[in-house]
């Protein structure tokens, strides 16, 4: 059986500057057919979920749609508001742009290869805190649109670029909790090394085989899973957390005095972002470039160029998932959203980050499986008492209407009462009243004022 040869940190930092430059290329040119590829997926399955065709004229199935609207956006009128502070306004896009593109340096597409006769890993670089890089370049990615919301001069522009910073710190938080278990299970924080941790295998005994199925750590760490997925799609802006740029609120957030190629750099970052995402989910939960059960049954699935497919499939799975929350789910309100992050994502964090510690500190005992059992069994118990004995919220009798404006604070805005009236639209009654006279026919409408009437 061909075993893929694992990259470690020490195969790192001896390319020639040759090969770096064609690594840096591959990278770019991966993420710009990536957009372009996600922008048409994402029209076309949405377009499926609506029962209508999507983007189907410019190139075969519309795949050309995307490069078309890129042009599109090229030659577009560059507009700069006049109180726009002019050079934070064209420097905001580029940071955005700049981070999302180094955020993906990490990322790894395969084991050892050849490349001209030189062996290399198949990943631009490597460091001891790979993911703290990711996270380090979404947390600076946030002040492009900080900036673009402070910059453009206009006020729901700036209340996008405050929601996306207040975004950010609340799902950045639960992102990296998550990320603490899979560190504490690989033992490393290394992209390389915690796809090479997830090598190991499970022992399955099907049809009288004894097989084996790969260890990843969205089984053996689903809570984390789940949790990082969901601030994944916070952390992007995307449906149905995409409050920064909600149309319905704040025309369109922090990018609505852009245009032309500033506009197309904020998509281009936005969708890059998603990509980041979803290869960092594959790296530390799906098994990064392995390829999954039972293809990894072929001796050779895991060497040469094939794990570059495998690593790109999962890609798509996941971009797929995102496309899917937002043909479905509607937006949550912005304090949902906040409620949410704070109350519910990172207390669970916390919560499942204690137990995985537990586990491993008896793991790593002397203890037997029975006191281990009896730990587990125990911590259960009290965590169920510790739910059932929490006292419950009072129960209030909700406020009359007059109770509530006597506790409105002074000098706020009147309210109108509910028992309002509208008075009848004395044109209205006065043509209602001719065309009585006049002995016609009052079938026909006459506007609201009449309709009331």
């Amino acid at each position: 059986m061909i075993l893929a040869q694992d990259p470690t940190l020490e195969d790192f930092g001896h390319d020639p500057w040759w090969l770096v430059l064609i690594k840096v290329v591959a990278v770019f040119v991966f993420l710009v057919v990536m957009t372009l590829f996600a922008i048409w997926y994402e029209r076309r399955v949405v377009a499926r979920m609506q029962v209508r065709p999507g983007p189907n004229r410019n190139g075969p199935f519309g795949l050309l749609q995307s490069l078309a609207d890129g042009l599109k956006l090229a030659f577009k009128e560059d507009i700069m508001p006049k109180l726009a502070d002019k050079a934070v306004f064209f420097i905001a896009p580029v940071i955005s742009t700049v981070c999302a593109f180094t955020a993906f340096a990490i990322m790894p597409f395969g084991p050892m290869v050849s490349i001209f006769g030189t062996k290399t890993p198949l990943q631009l670089t490597d460091i001891p805190v790979a993911v703290l890089l990711v996270l380090a370049c979404s947390g600076m990615g946030v002040y492009g649109v900080v900036l673009a919301g402070w910059a453009s001069g206009s006020t729901y522009p700036l209340l996008g670029g405050l929601r996306s910073s207040a975004q950010m710190i609340s799902y950045e938080v639960a992102m990296g909790l998550s990320i603490v278990a899979v560190f504490m299970t690989a033992g490393t924080m290394s992209t390389s090394g915690i796809v090479a941790a997830q090598a190991g295998g499970t022992k399955v005994h099907f049809l009288g085989l004894d097989l084996t199925a790969p260890s990843w750590y969205a089984l053996l760490l689903l809570p984390s899973f789940v949790i990082y997925f969901v601030s994944a799609v916070g952390e992007t802006n995307r449906a149905p957390f995409d409050l920064p740029e909600a149309e319905s609120e704040l025309v369109g957030g922090f990018h609505t005095e852009y245009s032309s190629l500033k506009f197309a750099l904020f998509f281009l970052a936005e969708y890059i972002n998603m990509v980041t995402v979803s290869a960092l989910c594959t790296t530390l939960f799906l098994g990064g470039w392995r390829a999954p059960w039972p293809i990894s049954l072929w001796d050779g699935a895991n060497s040469g160029w094939w794990p570059l497919l495998w690593f790109t499939i999962k890609v798509l799975l996941l971009l797929f998932v995102f496309v899917w929350l937002r043909g479905t789910l509607p937006r949550l309100r912005y304090d949902q959203f906040m409620r949410f992050g704070w109350k519910v994502l990172i207390p669970a964090n916390l919560i499942w980050i204690l137990a995985l510690s537990g586990i491993k500190t008896l793991q790593n005992s002397n203890t037997s499986r029975t006191q281990t059992l009896l730990w587990l069994g125990g911590a259960l118990v009290v965590l169920m008492a510790v739910a059932l004995l929490w006292p419950s919220k009072k129960e209030t009798t909700p406020l009359t209407l007059a109770e509530q404006v006597e506790q409105r604070p002074a000098g706020s805005f009147p309210l109108p009462p509910l028992d309002l009236v509208v008075p009848v639209n004395p044109r209205a009654k006065r043509i209602a009243a001719d065309r009585s006279a006049a002995g016609t026919d009052n079938d026909q409408p006459v506007g609201s004022g009449a309709k009331e009437a």
